[in-house]
């Protein structure tokens, strides 16, 4: 792929477009609002949902969290009455990549292989992550061509001014797997956390006026929404981070409407949580800033539909 090609390839698709979704689904309640808004918007057309793997306080080990993630993907599927979605929901690794040559085998990744290798630069498949990368990475590892077929939005790092920007969960999780895509060349859109994206939340008093009692899947976001904020903040003021809807929140991106971003050359994420830098390296593009309001009102008009 040329510098030219990936450039064009890192605006945001026109018309409708065919996409995959990985997603940590059962980590936090940010996954299920973005997942919500990619299948009942317009535009994205939908070919896959992959569990994603994750290990923290809501999984005993990344399998765990994965089986969780993907049981949840499921639920949403049910909530949203999308019964026929449910045959293109594909389990994820069971562990993270052991090094950066070496994949992990998982339905995900061999469906993305098989999938991907239909799309070309000029007419690529979209992949949104919004979780640890590995399977995207193993992907990738399986069969490298796939690089100049897809376009990458990984919501992953936080922003280079932030203490230690590359020690975010989901990057954090499997450096390994970051470390290749973003040295593969695929087109890349980042999405930091902290910094950038981590300004996007929701309250109680926004989340009952716009979304309680509109239908079976708003009443869930909702209910468990206020669930996990009142587990830390009960009995004070809060808003709880919903950051990952702005990986979708890209795609429907049409004249920055929702966020801006900039070109820059991809960084280089360490072991160690910081970022290396090389001007020689290819481009990305790196979201630097949401326009809260108008993606809120986005994510508020399609779920309650």
């Amino acid at each position: 792929m040329t510098e030219s090609e990936r450039l064009k390839n890192l605006n945001v698709p026109s018309g409708r477009f065919d996409c995959v979704l990985d997603t940590d689904t059962y980590n936090e309640i940010d996954d299920q609002f973005a997942l919500s808004l990619l299948l009942k918007s317009e535009k994205p057309n939908v070919k896959a949902i992959y569990a994603a793997p994750f290990f923290n306080s809501n999984s005993t080990s990344p399998e765990d969290g994965m089986e969780k993630s993907y049981d949840e993907i499921l639920k949403l599927l049910t909530l949203m009455g999308n019964e026929e979605m449910k045959k293109n929901v594909y389990r994820g690794s069971k562990t993270y990549l052991p090094d950066e040559k070496t994949p992990v085998q998982s339905e995900a990744a061999a469906h993305l292989v098989k999938l991907a290798s239909g799309y070309t630069a000029e007419k690529p498949l979209y992949v949104v992550a919004i979780g640890a990368i590995t399977n995207v990475a193993s992907a990738i590892l399986t069969d490298p061509s796939i690089t100049d077929k897809i376009v990458l939005v990984w919501l992953g790092g936080h922003y280079t001014s932030w203490a230690e920007p590359a020690h975010e969960f989901n990057m954090m999780q499997d450096i390994a797997a970051a470390r290749i895509v973003f040295g593969c060349g695929c087109p890349l859109v980042q999405l930091p956390c902290m910094g950038v994206v981590s300004s996007f939340y929701a309250s109680e008093p926004e989340l009952d006026y716009w979304l309680k009692g509109k239908n079976a899947l708003c009443d869930y976001l909702v209910e468990h929404t206020v669930e996990a904020a009142e587990q830390y903040a009960k009995g004070r003021v809060w808003s709880r981070i919903i950051w990952d809807v702005t990986a979708v929140g890209w795609l429907l991106n049409d004249n920055d409407r929702f966020m801006l971003s900039e070109i820059i050359h991809s960084p280089i994420p360490e072991y160690d949580g910081y970022y290396s830098y090389d001007n020689r390296r290819h481009f990305i593009r790196r979201v630097t800033y949401i326009i809260r309001d108008n993606l809120l009102q986005e994510l508020f008009t399609v779920l309650a539909k």
